[in-house]
């Protein structure tokens, strides 16, 4: 009996290496374009944001500090939060920025 159904299946052989492998690329593809593409964008946008400080930018920090910078380092920038108090803190945690 097992025999027969076999043989009616086409001899046991089973789908296509490109039908078995479709679902996966096309569930990669998806999680490319919804998710990694656009956070690269995003990387290179806040990358060219810290290329592009300089003194007297009015800027916003991950930590919610706002103020205008001093002085630019190269891994670091110097803040002004209030008059006569500066902070120093990485680039890196700079989400914004305004030219003056």
């Amino acid at each position: 009996m097992l025999s027969h159904a076999w043989a009616q299946t086409g001899g046991g052989v089973g789908p296509g290496l490109l039908e078995l492998l479709f679902p996966l690329l096309l569930v990669f593809a998806i999680i490319y374009f919804l998710i990694i593409r656009p956070q690269q964008k995003r990387q290179k946008e806040h990358a060219a944001l810290i290329a592009g400080l300089k003194p007297k930018d009015k800027v916003v920090t991950q930590g919610g500090l706002m103020g205008e910078i001093r002085h630019v380092g190269e891994q670091d920038v110097t803040l002004r939060i209030s008059d006569g108090v500066d902070v120093h803190i990485v680039k890196s945690m700079i989400v914004s920025a305004q030219s003056r």
